[in-house]
């Protein structure tokens, strides 16, 4: 090995290649594997497959450091290898694991004794472990990834959780070396803590977020607003700053919906108490229903004849991903009626209705419609003209439920104007 370990990520999913380019932007020499030839040929060409903000760049200006490939047997030159391709989730949070298993496999039967192999997928507790071989140093990482905001994640990292075989021995050199590039805390652990570090972070993550649509629901009620309410309670120290307090259309990406499964599915095999999971994925349910609520009293009540706009279908801004979209939820509860769809990186066709229609643009695929719904927070939706929407509609309601326009802008408008955590 040589002072500055050599680095591989194998899956050239978001996970893996966001990562990877995170590695050779720190300066390191580093392999992307995927036996996916025309994915390979298209990282080649700077052809990104995933949609991040300043992935591309980043990409381009560290060409030199990163070369990807298919070949595996290229990972014996490399000294840190990470296993990181996406899990995919049903729609009950289950996860999908045959591709980790085939390429940690690949990996470990690929690798020199003395490299470091180190799954960054999400795997349920007890995974790694069950992998260990006496031939090769297997560790676990915890990925932190956002969707769109995953350079962000990537290059400037809060921590590294490491779960470790026995977290008493140090941490091997070449690895040692690669986390310490990043200049933040690095945390070793036994493997399994590690593997439910993740999942208990998201659990914290969902508890404020249910807190913050319970509470925003009832200032609807009560003629409190909840966006005057938020900045309080960051300023409590036993909240914080950085807390995920903005109401929303319920928890989605599969990320976090997988983690609140996998608690629920260990608590009834060793019964243990998840009521408190249980009603986190009661109240995501139910907060998804808003929207749909919402247009049936205030539009949908008058017949088929109603026409509907919906900005964004990804599940949230700056990513490409539909998991578990809001927007696409409540685009097939819209069946009867004809709607009109944007989104600056999702193509309509992803939606299953019969009788959707794709804009040019946000204003496009407000015109001629009775309601408009802003289902994903896009940046550039924040630059729509309020009365510019209320000249190109056909009726006034607008439900924003993430504040993209300004409320009383939108009202001086002339819009029915309704959005999430103020009545």
């Amino acid at each position: 090995m040589t002072d500055r370990p050599r680095i591989a990520y194998v899956g050239m999913t978001h996970l893996g290649l966001c990562s990877a380019v995170a590695a050779a932007a720190k300066g390191f020499d580093t392999l992307g594997v995927d036996l996916d030839a025309a994915l390979v040929g298209r990282l080649e060409a700077g052809k990104l497959p995933v949609v991040e903000p300043e992935l591309d760049d980043l990409l381009a200006h560290h060409r030199e450091k990163i070369y990807f490939v298919t070949d595996p047997a290229r990972l014996k030159a490399c000294d840190v290898i990470y296993v990181a391709p996406d899990v995919p989730t049903d729609d009950q949070g289950g996860s999908d694991l045959k591709t980790l298993d085939a390429l940690l496999a690949l990996a470990l039967d690929h690798a020199r004794a003395d490299a470091i192999v180190v799954v960054l997928s999400q795997v349920p507790p007890g995974y790694t472990r069950a992998r260990l071989r006496s031939d090769k140093n297997l560790y676990y990482q915890v990925e932190t990834l956002v969707f769109g905001r995953a350079v962000e994640r990537a290059t400037k990292p809060e921590r590294f959780m490491v779960g470790c075989p026995d977290p008493a021995t140090p941490l091997p050199p070449a690895l040692k070396t690669y986390l310490e590039a990043f200049d933040c805390p690095v945390l070793p652990m036994r493997l399994e803590s590690a593997e439910l570090a993740k999942i208990s972070i998201n659990c914290c993550l969902v508890a404020s977020v249910t807190v913050a649509n319970t509470l925003a629901e009832l200032c609807e009620e009560i003629g409190a607003d909840w966006s005057e309410i938020a900045p309080a309670l960051k300023l409590d120290r036993r909240i914080g700053a950085y807390s995920y307090l903005s109401p929303g259309l319920g928890i989605a990406g599969g990320n976090l919906e997988r983690d609140l499964a996998t608690v629920i599915r260990f608590s009834e095999e060793y019964g243990t108490d998840a009521a408190v999971i249980r009603a986190f994925v009661h109240n995501s349910r139910y907060r998804k229903d808003w929207a749909i609520r919402t247009l049936h009293e205030t539009v949908l009540w008058r017949g088929a004849e109603v026409r509907l706009g919906v900005l964004g279908l990804a599940y949230k801004e700056n990513t490409h991903s539909v998991k578990n979209s809001p927007s696409l939820a409540l685009i097939r509860l819209l069946h009867p009626w004809h709607v009109r769809v944007y989104d600056p990186v999702v193509k309509s066709e992803v939606a299953d209705h019969p009788n959707v229609t794709g804009a040019q643009d946000a204003l496009d695929a407000a015109s001629g419609v009775d309601a408009l719904a802003i289902m994903t927070p896009w940046p550039e939706f924040k630059k729509l003209s309020p009365a510019d929407l209320a000249k190109t509609m056909r009726g006034k309601t607008i439900l924003d439920p993430f504040r993209v326009l300004d409320p009383k802008t939108a009202e001086a408008a002339g819009l029915d104007y309704h959005t999430l955590g103020v009545a």
